[in-house]
């Protein structure tokens, strides 16, 4: 699974409806921190396609769903499971404790 977009008419069905954990990069075109981690996603994605679906929503043109989740600033990272939200990670942050998070989630771990 490589990393795909979803908008707040999407978000009920590509994420709290998965089968799978869901990644879900709250983002914005004109924020440089996501901008920042932009390629750590896709590598998580990629590392973890058998076991995790990851997307990405646009918060300027997808509003609904932001103020939903309480999303303040942003990069926000929210992990799903089951239609759930479990976990959040805030900010531009190291590979290593995006990794550490998704770890305590997932059984399968690469």
């Amino acid at each position: 699974m490589s990393v795909s977009q979803v908008i707040d008419s999407s978000f009920h069905e590509e994420v709290l409806q998965s089968s799978y954990p869901v990644l879900v990069d709250f983002w914005a075109p004109w924020c440089g921190p996501c901008r920042m981690i932009a390629p750590i996603i896709d590598q998580i994605a990629e590392d973890y396609k058998n076991v995790l679906k990851v997307v990405k929503i646009n918060t300027d043109q997808n509003p609904t769903t932001a103020t939903e989740y309480s999303i303040r600033s942003i990069p926000t990272l929210i992990i799903f499971i089951n239609g759930k939200k479990v976990d959040t990670v805030i900010g531009a942050v190291p590979k290593s404790c995006l990794l550490n998070t998704l770890a305590k989630h997932l059984q399968n771990k690469c």
